[in-house]
């Protein structure tokens, strides 16, 4: 039926894909502690995340995490113990989504729980009892019952120790399933008389830090001779259990024999290496063997159970099997929904509205846990799939609210198990009346746009309605109460402010209408406005540019077919509708009939073929028109030049070479300011070069004092002195101070002589510059020796520019031989421009002898 929609999901096959997003936590973390910042991992605003009511579903419908909306933060909702929600999973990962609305989007995501060292290895049997033969050889091991660790990785267990004794040492074992198991060594022989039992110590050490230990007792019982041990009758053993089976029931019987006789043959059977798990689960019989069940079974905890059986005889001799038990699901779980949102209040007139949001799962497996989602068939609603196991309800068409204005509706969530099991949800939907206005943009303010009308069937003052907006939250990019009013008294709608088409296509807005009786009763309403566009953006060119800049100039072989493609203009228009409705038209050509511009798409095509008698240059005026009412236009300018091959350089324009030459008097200027001030500073270096020498007047007196004795003695003392102007001079420095200064002035000085050095290199170039430039200038005005004949190559350089047919800008200084102007060049010798290094680079990279070898003919 149309109405129905029947979808079989699988449920616990699909997982998180390659785009999850990972975050991790340590187990036993504080609640409301930080996990990550979904918003900024997810590049999502977080305004976006309140405006789309994000909210973060796990798999298994747990709040373990809640999601910050004002600050994007994911945040841990309770404490999470990683062995509890995974056991001995590594890693354990708790998959869950992210859900926006508006539009509907998921986003998956995983929460790695790390193991931390919060539990001691244990042992579930406070003493264990071995029974070993005194004729037991040297090396014999001896299967010790191992301990339990639920923590993971390097917290779990990691080794065995033993108590000091002189027969015994411990090696570990690893097994297929990288756990560790203790093996009791003998290493040295048993005296059943000199020592008839052993108490040790076992000792179990995880690798956390500080590590935990765990200890067990070893009684060791030392028997008589005992030279046969058990043996099953086969290594592994496997039953298939339902789920639903009675506590107690009878599972298996296992069995094993033993050759010796008396004590020595008797054989008792136990779990080994038994989970506690298992030992909760089921018993065995240490007589007869027998497994029994001690507790329900679960499909969906676990499947099925490993079991391995040591049977022991009475000499202490052991040997174990397997005992594999495989949990048969049953269909015993009702499906399961959840209601992600809901929108009670739809407006009318609305088609595919999103009603509801919600998710389905089944525990079981198989067909038991297939579902089959339904909803009643004479309903205008329908549903739909969206992502893994999440539907959404939505109306399949325009409500009337007159002709019902509420809904009841059943979803029906089913699987295929036997026998079938459902769970129903009933969700009523309301209908919202809504009036849906047009207005044309850049209206006059204060417009009336509309009115709203609402009846009462009372009287007086319980009949007299008073009308108001039901503005949303507040959005600082669509202020609607800058843009709406309402007549309290007849419902009249105005438009405040002119409207434009290109910024609001439409927008909507609630409205109230409430009576004044006591109590005051009110309905509302949805008004939805739509702006009309009207025609008043005027086409704008792409293409070319018409920046003032130097024209675009586009190249034609005269060898051209009729048709050739010149070139394309490109428009846009800001309008919609037939109001950006583009026409190209030629208004003025330099030779009329010679080109032409489709209407529809700006293609400028040559109309004929052409001759040697068309002109060089053409100049065409294109005129692009929209199709609105008045219609609008923009103009635009190609320059076109006719080449006998696109191998022969194109002159430029005569605007743009006066350009060209109106631009170098500025550089001439500039390198004039940079000359002065150059030769300013090193003017200045000179000076004050001169008055620091001609104010250096310090002298030097050594004075020697002697005595009149025989022999005479004397002493010596050196005196500096400085000639001033006057004695408000300041007081001349002590003598260390004074020889550090008469140290200092050869730095001084150097540092002088080479920033007169530098002035110096810097002008020399600025003036070398200068006369490269004037000498280049006059060897072009002379011609360079070379004549230039008079034709179309007027002058002596070719500018190829990157504006038209070529790629990038250069000029060439070209000399041509002979008097024809289409002759072979002489030579060719480019001038470079600042940007060359780039050009010459891509040159290089496509013909590494563009430079050095181009020849035109």
């Amino acid at each position: 039926p149309p109405g129905v929609l029947i979808l079989f999901v699988l449920l616990g096959l699909s997982q998180a894909g390659p785009e999850s997003v990972l975050y991790s936590v340590a187990e036993e973390t504080e609640v409301g502690s930080f996990v990550g910042n979904l918003a900024r991992d997810l590049g999502l605003g977080v305004e976006e995340l309140s405006s789309r009511e994000a909210r973060v579903v796990s798999d298994d419908n747990e709040k373990h995490l809640q999601l910050d909306l004002l600050t994007g933060d994911l945040l841990l909702n309770e404490k999470l113990d990683r062995e509890e929600l995974c056991g001995s999973t590594e890693p354990c990962v708790l998959h869950f989504q992210m859900v926006l609305e508006n539009p509907l989007q998921f986003f998956r995501a995983e929460l790695h729980v790390k193991d931390i060292n919060d539990h001691s290895p244990m042992f579930l049997d406070k003493q264990i009892l071995i029974k070993i033969s005194e004729s037991t050889s040297i090396g014999t091991t001896f299967l010790l019952e191992s301990a339990q660790d639920l923590d993971v990785g390097t917290n779990s267990l990691q080794n065995y120790t033993i108590s000091p004794n002189s027969h015994f040492y411990i090696k570990i074992r690893d097994s297929s399933d990288g756990k560790l198991y203790p093996e009791l060594v003998l290493d040295r022989a048993l005296d059943h008389e000199e020592e008839p039992e052993l108490t040790l110590t076992l000792t179990a050490l995880d690798g956390g830090s500080p590590p935990r230990s765990g200890t067990t007792l070893v009684l060791i019982k030392v028997l008589d001779i005992n030279d046969n041990a058990p043996q099953f009758a086969q290594k592994l053993y496997e039953v298939h259990v339902l789920e639903d089976t009675p506590i107690g029931s009878w599972i298996i019987t296992i069995f094993a024999n033993d050759l010796d006789a008396g004590n020595y043959g008797k054989i008792s059977y136990t779990f080994l290496h038994a989970s506690e798990d298992i030992r909760k689960t089921f018993e065995i019989n240490p007589i007869s063997g027998e497994v029994h069940l001690r507790s329900c079974l679960d499909f969906e905890v676990i499947q099925f159970y490993t079991i391995s059986i040591q049977a022991t005889d009475g000499g202490g001799l052991s040997e174990e099997c397997t005992l594999l038990v495989k949990v048969i699901d049953i269909n015993d779980n009702p499906p399961e929904v959840t209601i992600s949102s809901f929108t009670k209040s739809i407006p009318e007139n609305a088609s595919e509205i999103l009603v509801a949001l919600f998710s389905v799962r089944d525990q079981d497996a198989g067909d038991n846990g297939r579902i089959v989602c339904s909803i009643q068939d004479e309903l205008p609603f329908f549903l739909k799939p969206t992502f893994k196991n999440f539907f959404t309800l939505v109306s399949e068409k325009a409500l009337d609210r007159e002709t019902k204005s509420e809904y009841n509706i059943t979803i029906t969530v089913t699987d295929l198990g036997t026998p079938r099991l459902k769970t129903q949800l009933n969700l009523t939907v309301t209908v919202q009346s809504s009036y849906t206005l047009r207005v044309r943009e850049n209206n006059s303010p204060a417009l009336h746009i509309g009115s709203v009308s609402a009846t009462d069937r009372d009287a007086g003052a319980n009949a007299q309605v008073t009308y108001s907006l039901l503005l949303p939250p507040h959005d600082p990019h669509l202020p609607l109460a800058s843009l709406v009013s309402i007549n309290a008294d007849n419902g009249q709608l105005f438009a405040l402010r002119a409207l434009d088409y290109e910024a609001l296509q439409a927008f909507e807005f609630g409205v109230r209408a409430a009576d004044r009786g006591s109590p005051a009763l009110s309905s509302q309403a949805l008004v939805r406005v739509l702006v009309v566009d009207d025609n008043d953006n005027a086409p704008f060119v792409l293409y070319p540019l018409q920046n003032g800049s130097a024209p675009c100039t586009e190249l034609v072989p005269r060898a051209a077919e009729a048709g050739y493609l010149v070139t394309k203009v490109v428009a846009v228009d800001g309008d919609s509708g037939q109001n950006a409705w583009l026409s190209y038209q030629l208004l003025k050509a330099t030779e009329p009939g010679l080109f032409g511009v489709w209407a529809h798409n700006g293609e400028v095509r040559t109309a004929r073929l052409l001759s040697e008698r068309d002109a060089v240059k053409h100049r065409l005026l294109v005129l692009v028109k929209d199709n609105g009412e008045p219609p609008l236009s923009a103009s635009v300018t190609l320059h076109v030049l006719l080449v006998d091959g696109f191998s022969q350089p194109y002159l430029p324009l005569p605007d743009v070479a006066a350009a060209e030459a109106r631009a170098d008097p500025l550089t001439v200027y500039l390198v004039i300011a940079l000359a002065s001030v150059s030769s300013l500073f090193l003017v200045s270096v000179l000076v004050f070069v001169a008055v620091r020498l001609c104010r250096r007047s310090r002298h030097r007196l050594l004075v020697l004092v002697k005595d009149n004795g025989e022999p005479p003695l004397s002493a010596s003392v050196t005196l500096h002195v400085l000639l001033v102007d006057g004695f408000s001079q300041p007081y001349l420095p002590l003598p260390d101070v004074a020889a550090a200064e008469a140290r200092a002035d050869p730095l001084t000085v150097y540092l002088v002589i080479a920033l007169a050095s530098v002035s110096s290199l810097f002008l020399v170039s600025v003036l070398v510059f200068v006369a490269v430039r004037l000498c280049r200038r006059s060897r072009a005005a002379s011609g360079g020796g070379c004549a230039v004949p008079e034709g179309p190559f007027a002058g002596h350089l070719v500018d190829v520019s990157g504006t038209g047919t070529l790629s990038h800008s250069y000029q060439y200084e070209v000399c041509l031989r002979g008097g024809s102007g289409t002759g072979e060049f002489k030579f060719l010798k480019p001038i470079l421009p600042s940007f060359l290094g780039l050009g010459e680079e891509r040159i290089s990279e496509g013909n590494p002898n563009f430079r050095d070898n181009f020849e035109f003919n």
